[in-house]
């Protein structure tokens, strides 16, 4: 499968979990940092609706900061229904615009990090395809905007359940799910890991 292609199978499976969730659920903050699950939601569709011209207007307006950037569309879909916000994803399943870029491997990034914010905290453990866990690994290790590079600088991180392994020094050991989701900063995450590096990843998370 190509990578847009994972990134759609990703995306129909959060769709798939998004049907069940209950009133509550939607607003139940999520691993990332002061968004709750709706807000996931609606960040993920955000960039898909801009076509060039809007793209740059939002960036523009951010001052081309990318969390600016992304706060803008969340706020612009923070007042619609659930059922709405569903409804638009499902409509959305393939990325589309800047999410498409790359071959897709930055919307199998964002579709596979949020998808695990919104599970991990509702309780809902699921088993992630190797295919495309491996390239959410190498992209969110080297992916400045996600602070990864400057996560693992100075470490050497193995996935246990993959074969794979990035990067020189101490070492940094561990499922690769747990490990992915550390490299993209997510919190309370570290105690999964393992190895004489831990501490150092830890403090970069925390601080």
């Amino acid at each position: 499968m190509t990578l847009l292609e994972l990134a759609r199978a990703e995306r129909t499976e959060l769709a798939g979990l998004l049907a069940t969730l209950s009133p509550r659920e939607w607003e139940t903050p999520s691993l990332c940092a002061g968004w709750r699950v709706r807000d996931v939601v609606a960040h993920m569709i955000s960039y898909d609706q801009l076509d060039t011209r809007t793209l740059v207007d939002r960036f523009t307006r951010s001052a081309f900061g990318l969390h600016r950037a992304n706060a803008i569309g969340v706020d612009e879909l923070r007042d619609v229904d659930v059922s709405e916000l569903l409804a638009l994803f499902r409509r959305h399943l393939a990325p589309h615009g800047l999410t498409s870029w790359f071959g897709g491997v930055l919307g199998l990034e964002d579709a596979l990090v949020h998808h695990q914010d919104i599970r991990r905290v509702l309780g809902r453990p699921r088993q992630i395809p190797a295919e495309r866990l491996r390239p959410v690994l190498r992209t969110v290790a080297l992916n400045p905007a996600v602070g990864g590079p400057w996560r693992v600088r100075g470490l050497r991180v193995i996935a246990t359940d993959l074969g794979w392994a990035a990067g020189f020094g101490p070492v940094v050991a561990g499922p690769a799910e747990p490990l992915l989701m550390a490299i993209a900063g997510r919190r309370g995450i570290t105690a999964e890991l393992t190895g004489p590096g831990l501490p150092t990843l830890t403090a970069r998370i925390e601080r």
